[in-house]
């Protein structure tokens, strides 16, 4: 039997929004296979470590495998602490975005013979757990459960036998939801009871501050039949209820068959006599009145674009291939056809200046999207503003990327397997700046992205989003476990369950 574990993630306003799907992939690919499977959701746990060291002293499983996206692993190394204390016989698995990212950026750096922060923090990951596990996890985690499992699992390199081709995506089974307490989470669009699915894996763009430019597992696109996803989404209304979906694919409209997609969603909504509604990523210089029309007629009422920046300077420094002018259409085309639009937006990129935050500021009240958020950016591994830059020789720690312009990024090297670095914060007051610019501070850089939600908040009447406080876990005198944290394991014959 093996434990799967999804941390929580403190850095969100509220962890019980969306399921993590990646892991309950590897679920049901398990599953498949007749492994009997525990997963420990831990996702807006306060006490999580109360949680697992509960579950682990009594827990059959002699594999624990953990997944942990970059902010994550503070809270992933914690566990893996936790279980080395309680179960010292136990093999810990380790895998995700940051195994992935980590060793795409390691991999890159012996290519270019320079064995730099990427190669160490690769590194403290082969200390924290016995098996690695790099790219898509769904194949490769059979072999991190053998007996003679190597210490790191290449499923990232596309010439290998793990890596997940079109036909075999097509092939996995859909996420094991029910090893999760989907009734806990809580999400609407429209009004409507909602969940998450993703559609089709990877985005060939290469923006600077995006993950994964460097990994084929998040950059290749590998899609999966029409008929595959719509009967995913059925089986999701037929079983738990849903009539909205949120897509978490990169760019719904990279699939050429998007339309085709969004008629065939429009007929099954039709033959069981239900509407839904729908959210998800569209790319603004792909998006056109066709998508649109087809996506409204599908049911979506949203779509989310990271149009990033108003400045035509930044845009190009990201290598966003989409101009203002892009933006501007796209979201005009949106409006066209009755979809809102929330435009996802950035601060902190190379050249960052009072000047292009206030383009941003600009841009948005020119536009008046339905709604936005302003991020700062934190240069993750994986990401080319992270992968491509050189240690600051006039200043130790900090480390610059420099764009094709000239510009330059100035970043303090993280620790993230120690500190929970902010993707999203506090939207009022919350955030810390780990990059600046040769024109702003951090602190600056801080100071101009409040200023620019509150100011452009009070003008068009967007109200901030809530937050919503972890929950405490109790298990004691009596006392069962906290709703929402639910061991659940495979529903399998007995004598598969009883399988190591």
């Amino acid at each position: 039997m093996i434990c799967l574990i999804t941390p929580p993630s403190p850095f969100l306003l509220d962890e019980r929004v969306f399921v993590s799907l990646g892991i309950l992939r590897v679920a049901a690919a398990l599953e498949q296979a007749g492994v009997a499977v525990e997963m420990v959701d831990c996702s807006g746990i306060e006490n999580y470590l109360d949680a697992v060291g509960a579950h682990a002293l009594q827990s059959p499983a002699a594999i624990f495998g953990l997944t942990a996206t970059t902010p994550q692993l503070p809270a992933a190394r914690a566990i893996i602490e936790r279980l080395r204390a309680l179960r010292p016989d136990a093999r810990i698995v380790l895998g995700g975005p940051h195994v992935t990212l980590v060793h795409a950026a390691r991999r890159r750096e012996v290519k270019e013979g320079r064995l730099g922060r990427a190669y160490r923090a690769f590194d403290s990951l082969r200390d924290l757990a016995d098996v690695l596990v790099a790219g898509d996890g769904e194949q490769a985690v059979l072999q991190a459960i053998a007996p003679d499992a190597p210490a790191l699992i290449d499923a990232d390199d596309p010439k290998g036998g793990l890596f997940l081709s079109n036909d075999t995506y097509e092939a996995t089974p859909p996420p094991a939801r029910h090893l999760v307490d989907m009734g806990s989470y809580h999400y609407t669009i429209e009004g409507l009871p909602a969940t998450s699915l993703i559609a089709q894996l990877g985005c060939p763009f290469a923006c600077g501050f995006c993950g994964g430019r460097n990994s084929a597992m998040l950059r290749r696109i590998r899609t999966r039949s029409s008929l595959s996803i719509v009967r995913e989404i059925e089986s999701l209304h037929r079983t738990y209820g849903y009539r909205g979906f949120m897509f978490y694919d990169d760019e719904l409209n990279v699939n050429k068959g998007l339309v085709g997609l969004m008629t065939q969603i429009a007929k099954l909504q039709a033959r069981l006599g239900v509407e839904f509604r729908l959210r998800g990523f569209v790319k603004s210089e792909l998006f056109t009145d066709e998508q649109a029309a087809a996506m409204f007629a599908a049911g979506f009422r949203w779509v989310l674009v990271g149009f990033e920046a108003g400045s035509p300077r930044i845009l190009e420094n990201i290598g966003k291939r989409a101009t203002r002018d892009d933006n501007t259409r796209c979201l005009e085309t949106a409006h066209r056809h009755g979809l809102k639009v929330k435009a996802l937006m950035s601060l902190g990129h190379p050249g960052e200046s009072p000047e292009t935050a206030r383009d941003l500021r600009d841009w948005l009240l020119e536009t008046r999207p339905d709604d936005f958020d302003c991020t700062i950016i934190t240069t993750y591994p994986g990401t080319p503003y992270y992968d491509d830059a050189l240690p600051d020789p006039q200043r130790p720690g900090i480390y610059t990327y420099t764009a094709k312009s000239g510009d330059r990024l100035h970043a303090v090297d993280v620790d993230f397997s120690r500190v929970a670095d902010y993707y999203k914060g506090d939207p009022d007051g919350g955030y810390r700046a780990f990059v600046s610019t040769d024109f702003l501070t951090s602190e600056e850089l801080v100071l101009a992205r409040d200023w620019i939600e509150r100011d452009v908040r009070a003008i068009l009447g967007i109200p901030y989003p809530t937050s919503r406080a972890a929950r405490r876990f109790e298990h004691s005198m009596g006392m069962g476990p906290l709703p929402g944290f639910i061991v659940r394991s495979s529903s399998l014959p007995a004598e598969v369950a009883s399988r190591p």
